[in-house]
């Protein structure tokens, strides 16, 4: 785009704020349309040059995003954008005189600050009307509603069920919150079944916050049990710990999630021992590092290791066979084995990768 030249009489070191802009109309602007105008005051001030792309380059926004913050203010009737009769940009003057309200005495001129080379300034986007998310809030359920949902009798045996997780007799408020799951959220009974389970086995019965985990499946679309046991398992916020600490950004994949749940539910480990797990193979691969954390949790399956103090305790004891071949040969412990001693119990780094990469 062309470039834009800003100028006035007795430039200085000092850029001038009057009080209007900062007491009335600066705080319902955003970032950029902030930057915007203070960069034009800036220019004008120095009697300097710029550009549409220049401000965009200047404040790391799109162009688009410039011309928007230009219409803001236009609106609010700060500036004034000039077009020729091709719709090109011709000038910009700035005015803090705001709306016809505004009082006279803070009312603050500037002249025609900007010239414009032939620039097609494009149309702005029309933005598109936010889609409406779905309402989720529970209504009020009169006793017939509830007494028509209770003598059901498929519901009733799906109250039953969810009693007998719960380990005792349903409150009406809490046969109201599994009638919100049928009637509003259009959960199936096998779902809310599967919901109920979930939240029990997670050590939570409190009906506040089985609602919650139904309303976030109802906001993700979930309609299954397999769909939401999917979406639990994949965004098990002890996956995400292990992605994180294995450098795995993203979201991760089915294989991977499924790498990190094993390690908590079959292996059974804490999130200590599976952290130091990860740390070595950070430290001794870049490549199928689930596979070499999951080879190292498994031999530490293997050998009983139920606390840290227990891989402690194997290295320990691999250090020793190392060091023993190590003083009879006159070779000494330099760092590169002691590197060696730290990631190693009795598993080979070397052999695990051809294994890998032979399947």
């Amino acid at each position: 785009m062309g470039q834009i030249k800003i100028y006035q009489e007795n430039c200085t070191e000092v850029t001038v704020i009057p009080n209007i802009f900062i007491d009335r109309y600066m705080k319902d602007a955003n970032d950029a349309q902030l930057k915007v105008y203070l960069y034009l005051l800036r220019m004008m001030g120095a009697g300097l040059s710029t550009s549409i792309s220049d401000m965009a380059d200047q404040f790391n926004h799109t162009e688009k995003d410039i011309l928007r913050a230009l219409k803001y203010w236009e609106k609010n009737q700060l500036l004034s954008l000039e077009y020729d009769e091709a719709k090109n940009l011709a000038g910009i003057m700035l005015s803090l005189s705001g709306n016809s309200s505004a009082p006279k005495a803070d009312t603050v001129s500037f002249p025609p600050i900007v010239k414009f080379a032939k620039t097609q300034i494009p149309e702005p986007e029309k933005e598109e009307a936010p889609v409406p998310k779905p309402d989720f809030s529970k209504p009020s359920y009169s006793l017939d509603q509830l007494k028509e949902f209770k003598d059901n009798e498929e519901t009733s045996q799906l109250l039953f069920v969810a009693e007998q997780y719960i380990g005792k007799p349903l409150s009406p408020s809490e046969i109201k919150t599994i009638l919100f799951f049928s009637d509003k959220l259009k959960f199936s009974e096998d779902l809310i079944d599967h919901l109920i389970q979930y939240c029990v086995d997670k050590g939570k019965k409190d009906f506040r916050y089985i609602e919650k985990v139904a309303i976030s499946w109802a906001e993700e679309g979930i309609h299954s049990p397999a769909q939401a046991a999917e979406f639990a398992s994949k965004y098990d916020k002890a996956v995400y710990d292990v992605m994180k600490a294995l450098g795995k950004p993203g979201t991760p994949t089915r294989a991977e999630a499924d790498f990190a749940l094993k390690w908590t539910r079959e292996y059974g480990f804490t999130p200590d021992i599976i952290q130091e797990a990860c740390q070595r193979t950070v430290l001794a691969t870049d490549k199928h590092r689930f596979e070499y954390a999951d080879s190292i949790l498994a031999s530490w399956r293997q050998k009983k290791v139920h606390h840290k103090a227990d891989i402690k305790a194997l290295d320990d004891a691999y250090s020793r066979g190392r060091t023993a071949p190590s003083r009879s040969s006159g070779t000494t412990a330099g760092p590169f084995n002691q590197f060696n001693q730290f990631m190693h119990t009795d598993y080979d780094f070397e052999a695990l990768e051809k294994e890998i990469l032979s399947n």
